[in-house]
């Protein structure tokens, strides 16, 4: 299986390269930014959602799932940009948003029209609770009641995002099989599988029983975790729906070109790999994505590993992630020099790792100003989060690429749609290929050396360490030891070795039954 000894990079098309001058990413600057890419050393490429949509929530609010948004270009980008991939050996996964559609899709607009339209059923709708509110509890991930009153109609439709993305009503076997067709169209044009949004949602409790409150929630606080999510989430039907799309992707894969599935979970660990059973290749493992300062600690990760580790079967594969879209940066949850230990990590961990736009040049959080804020997420809860009022949504995980030193960083000729984080003359891909030991040639480096096959498919075993450090076994040959802390540490080695790369990039030695490691080092060492 080839997503076994991939890297996957997700790419959020509206930040990466902008080629028009509109100040917003398009699907040919993808394109042109393919080599840099190839050089880096990544298998996959994952593009975040470029379908035709008002953008209320930029673009998981599809209107029309086989056009591409004109802001992004035409088909015939795409067609031109998927060819040019596949010719420089690199895959391609488009996001699939199969959970809800924009209130402006075709769909939407036949449901809502009447309530004995042929696509009534198609979302899912209730008649008002006993008081003439919403028929339940329920909360959005935005903010406020999952339901709004449709007026023409009387009843309240279900979202558990924006009001404008109105859940698709999966029980209905019309909606499963249009987004069955909907992933065939993509697959026929040669896409080589989908990252699911919000796999573990497309099912809710046929009852819309009201759920328990959170007695850990507080004012201030995230508005849906004022309840525990008993009836919205990972419901039982959700796997046979995974299942079916499995069997769509395997209509369309052959040895050595296998259609994947990689699906949007945030679970524990013991809900999450049941979606293996039912047929996700690679539910999405964020549980690192989680960990800053001073969470950072070696019992922490060791437990994660472990815990994953000891639950999957000899048929599922692992996969980590340290960064996305709608997460806090790696660099800024951990600092920098932190970060290129967690790369070290993720990329010798067992298991494919998906790597996120920028991290490889320690991107940081970027700096919005209130009056430049454009995450609806964010707007939805001003003065829900306590005296600070607006949050900082997922904005600055979004900021633009940073290629260059020249103005907006070489990501546009004009003022782009996010702002340009300030530290973009000294932080760039330019200045950094040129340093052999930045962040960007360690990437390189980690994603060179993952090939190896003990790094491969080496069993993981944590190895005891102290003071610190977070160490471990890849197969018989290799020892990974991270310095979690920024005093010098030592590490007794079960035998003497080779550094082969350091995350200071500045030594490849022997050593002896001894390690020594710098503050904020991690290396990998090849056993003798």
């Amino acid at each position: 299986m080839w997503w076994k000894e991939a890297v996957i990079y997700q790419i959020y098309p509206r930040s990466f390269q902008d080629t028009n001058g509109d100040g917003i990413g398009d699907l040919e600057g993808v394109r042109r930014r393919l080599p840099y890419l190839k050089n880096l050393g990544v298998d996959a490429l994952w593009l975040s959602p470029f379908y035709k949509s008002p953008m209320k929530d930029f673009g998981y609010d599809v209107a029309d799932y086989t056009e591409v948004d004109p802001i992004f270009g035409t088909l015939e980008d795409f067609k031109v940009l998927l060819a040019e991939a596949h010719a420089l050996g690199l895959r391609v996964l488009v996001d699939l948003v199969p959970n809800h559609t924009s209130d402006q899709h075709p769909w939407f607009l036949e449901s809502r029209s009447s309530r004995d339209n042929p696509k009534r059923n198609w979302y899912v709708w209730a008649d008002p609770g006993p008081d003439g509110g919403p028929p339940n509890n329920w909360q959005s991930f935005f903010g406020g009641p999952a339901w709004t009153l449709d007026e023409k109609t009387g009843q309240y439709y279900l979202h558990q995002f924006l009001p404008e993305q109105p859940d698709l009503n999966w029980r209905n076997p019309e909606v499963r099989e249009a987004i069955h067709e909907v992933m065939r169209f993509w697959l026929r044009l040669g896409v080589d599988g989908f990252r699911v949004d919000v796999l573990w949602l497309l099912a809710e409790d046929l009852l819309f029983r009201d759920e328990p409150g959170n007695p850990d929630w507080r004012p201030g606080m995230w508005d849906r975790g004022r309840h525990l999510h008993l009836f919205t989430e990972d419901q039982p039907e959700t796997y046979a729906y995974v299942r079916e799309m499995r069997f769509v992707l395997d209509e369309f894969s052959e040895p050595g070109r296998e259609r994947v599935m990689v699906g949007e979970i945030y679970l524990p660990f013991p809900q999450l790999v049941r979606y293996y059973q039912a047929g996700c290749h690679l539910p999405f493992n964020f549980h690192l994505i989680f960990r800053g300062l001073p969470d950072w600690r070696p019992e922490n990760l060791s437990r994660i590993v472990e815990e994953y580790e000891s639950l999957l079967t000899p048929w599922d594969w692992p996969n980590w992630v340290l960064g996305n879209h709608d997460q806090p940066r790696l660099a800024s949850r951990l600092g920098e020099a932190q970060a290129r230990v967690a790369a070290m990590h993720l990329f010798t961990l067992r298991g494919t790792p998906t790597w996120y736009y920028g991290d490889e040049i320690g991107m940081v959080n970027g700096e919005i100003p209130w009056e430049r804020v454009q995450d609806p997420a964010a707007l939805r809860q001003k003065g829900r989060l306590g005296e600070h009022g607006l949050p900082p949504g997922r904005d600055p995980c979004r900021t633009p690429m940073q290629w260059d030193a020249s103005p907006y960083a070489g990501f546009s000729t004009v003022e782009p749609w996010l702002p340009v984080n300030p530290d973009y003359p000294h932080r760039n891909v330019a200045l950094q290929e040129e340093d052999p030991r930045s962040m960007l040639n360690l990437v390189k480096r980690l994603i060179a050396l993952r090939k190896d096959p003990g790094l491969l498919y080496g069993a993981y075993r944590t190895y005891r360490a102290q003071g610190g450090v977070y160490a471990y076994l890849r197969g018989e040959g290799w020892l990974v030891a991270l310095n979690l802390t920024d005093k010098e540490r030592a590490l007794d080695l079960p035998r003497g070795g080779r550094v082969v790369l350091s995350t200071h990039l500045d030594r490849e030695e022997g050593v002896g039954k001894r390690l020594f490691l710098r503050p904020d080092e991690g290396v990998v060492v090849r056993l003798d």
